[in-house]
C-alpha cells in the first residue's frame, strides 16, 4: 500500500512538474534552449513513465518514454554547443 501510494504521488508530481515547465515556457520565463526546462521535462516524463508503467497504461509509458528522449537529445544539444561555443 506505502508504495502504490508513493508511485501515485510520484504521477502526480511529474505531471504538476511538466505543467510547471510548459507554464514557464508559455509564459516567457523559461526558453525551450534552457537545460531547466529540458530537465523538468525529462523528469515529468520519468515519473509519469513509472506511474503508467505501474498501472499497467502502456500507450502513456511508451509516449512519456519517447516525451524523455527528447528531452535527452535537446540537453545534449544544448551541452554540445555550450561546449563548441566555449571552445572558440
Amino acid at each position: 500500500m506505502i508504495l502504490t501510494i508513493g508511485i501515485e504521488a510520484i504521477g502526480w508530481i511529474a505531471a504538476l512538474l511538466i505543467l510547471a515547465a510548459y507554464g514557464l515556457l508559455s509564459a516567457g520565463r523559461l526558453r525551450a534552449q534552457d537545460p531547466a526546462y529540458q530537465w523538468m521535462n525529462v523528469i515529468g516524463a520519468l515519473g509519469i513513465l513509472l506511474n503508467s508503467g505501474w498501472n499497467g497504461a502502456v500507450p502513456s509509458a511508451a509516449l512519456n518514454l519517447v516525451w524523455m528522449a527528447f528531452g535527452v537529445a535537446a540537453l545534449w544539444r544544448i551541452r554540445s554547443k555550450s561546449s563548441s561555443t566555449s571552445a572558440t
